[in-house]
């Protein structure tokens, strides 16, 4: 995967995210509970904190689950919540291991129609439906991923101008406008 992503308005981390399909599946997997930009910026210091340049779904599987949640947990922590991430995470790859061979590309490679990516994202421990519509706009946006239907199966987060999730996030502008709309739907909800 060689594309260009704009998330974490950091240089390096979001080189990583263009490159690395299990770091983008990382991150939208930490995208829960902490700014966007945090959680896509968690790849990064997992690369670091490993001593690697890259993500390795095998590696990450394999790692000592306490040892896993002591490296998310070193400050400043990937997460709030690093030792549940760390499973997570954890669960995620060992899913990658054993469905792709630890290929996250995959995922989305084979996927013949958007609602085959949407369930194909689903079943990824820690991606529920919702989720699974943001990452397929994530990739039909902004990584050129794009089959038949993807638009549709991605539900309002495919939908074209707009600012609802990290798929619509290109720069620190559009990161202002996905908090912004972010923000008013929280509201709405309230009221």
């Amino acid at each position: 995967m060689e594309t260009a992503v704009f998330i974490t308005q950091q240089p390096e981390a979001d080189a990583l995210l263009s490159r690395s399909a299990l770091a983008l599946l990382v991150g939208a997997l930490l995208d829960r509970q902490v700014a966007t930009e945090r959680a896509f910026a968690g790849p990064m210091t997992i690369v670091r904190r490993l001593g690697r340049e890259d993500l390795n779904a095998h590696e990450i599987a394999e790692y000592s689950p306490p040892d896993f949640a002591v490296l998310l947990a070193a400050r400043p922590a990937v997460h709030d919540h690093p030792a549940f991430m760390a499973r997570r995470i954890q669960q995620l790859c060992a899913f990658l291991v054993a469905r792709y061979d630890g290929r996250a590309a995959a995922v989305w490679e084979e996927a013949d129609s958007g609602g085959q990516l949407v369930r194909r994202v689903g079943e990824l421990p820690g991606f529920g439906r919702q989720k699974a519509q943001i990452f397929t706009a994530l990739l039909g946006k902004q990584c050129g991923v794009r089959p038949d239907g993807w638009r549709a199966a991605a539900g309002p987060y495919g939908e074209d101008g707009t600012f609802r999730s990290v798929a619509d996030v290109t720069g620190p502008e559009s990161l202002e406008k996905v908090r912004t709309s972010r923000q008013e739907q929280r509201r709405a909800t309230r009221t």
